[in-house]
């Protein structure tokens, strides 16, 4: 189901889209424009949970672990 929306632009800018309705279907750019423009807020907002979760994750490593693990690495070699 579809639903109409509309908004204003500048009289010359109607003026030009009408230059070029012929080449440019308008309903369907501002469509695809509107629904990326939609999937990026949707990913930014994505985003910033899951960058919110992973600061408030609480990571732990053993003590010791870093050096054991340097130790381990140069004494392989």
């Amino acid at each position: 189901m579809s639903v109409v929306v509309s908004f204003k632009v500048r009289k010359e800018v109607k003026e030009l889209m009408d230059k070029y309705r012929n080449k440019i279907n308008w309903s369907e750019e501002l469509r695809r424009f509107v629904e990326e423009r939609i999937r990026q807020l949707e990913a930014e907002e994505n985003l910033e949970k899951i960058v919110s979760e992973l600061r408030e994750a609480s990571w732990s490593v053993p003590r010791g672990f870093g050096e054991k693990s340097v130790r381990e690495d140069r004494d392989s070699r």
